[in-house]
């Protein structure tokens, strides 16, 4: 009986073990996977886009290993959270520097990735598409945050009809709570760039008309 039970919780102490160096593994892979995400944002904010393709490309890859490694026989390690917040990430990244180069947004069949991160990665869009906006208001309007805000209404719009249960959408609706304001600041300071660019123009017109009497 002793040897019997030996045996048996020698198999499982082997299972475990094979399991356990999976997930570490998937854990490193998903941190490593997040940073190229990040990175590949901060450089397109910075107009640098051939670093950010490249670490898209690196991304990519790393997420293509992960899926390919997990899905098919380690669901439960694919489908943990940590796994699918790298991939959210990814998906995040590859959908703001297609919104902000102006480009076809990759589909979740072309990032292989599942409808929740997707669509929870297009919600956190908004926010490197208000920061975008912002960077472009600073020296004054720039015509482009109006594309970018009409971009982030229509985001919103479909985030809207996805009325699902969290269970099957993993928290997007709270995600979608929060981007109705991040949306709304957004308009309000383009507003208010607008209509600051619209008053020193009209002042620069009165100036010059003002010189042209006098002289």
């Amino acid at each position: 009986m002793t040897d019997q039970l030996d045996l048996i919780c020698e198999q499982i102490r082997h299972e475990f073990d094979q399991k356990t160096a999976l997930r570490d593994a998937a854990l490193k892979e998903a941190r490593e996977l997040t940073r190229h995400a990040s990175l590949a944002i901060r450089a397109i904010h910075r107009e640098a886009h051939a670093e950010a393709k490249a670490e898209l490309d690196k991304a990519r890859e790393m997420a293509k290993v992960m899926t390919a490694t997990l899905r098919p026989e380690h669901p439960e390690l694919f489908f943990a959270g940590y796994t699918q917040d790298a991939l959210k990430e990814y998906c995040e990244a590859c959908l703001t520097v297609a919104m902000i180069k102006g480009e076809a947004l990759p589909t979740p069949q072309d990032l292989d990735a599942e409808a929740p991160a997707y669509l929870n990665g297009l919600t956190e869009t908004l926010g490197e598409l208000r920061r975008r906006c912002l960077d472009l208001l600073r020296p004054g309007y720039s015509a482009e945050v109006e594309r970018l805000l009409a971009l982030m209404d229509d985001v919103f719009t479909q985030l809207l009809t996805m009325d699902y249960p969290d269970a099957i959408t993993d928290g997007l609706r709270r995600r979608t709570d929060l981007a109705r304001g991040i949306i709304e600041r957004t308009r309000a300071d383009i507003t208010v760039s607008f209509r600051q660019n619209e008053l020193e123009s009209k002042l620069e017109r009165l100036a010059e008309l003002l010189e042209c009497k006098q002289a």
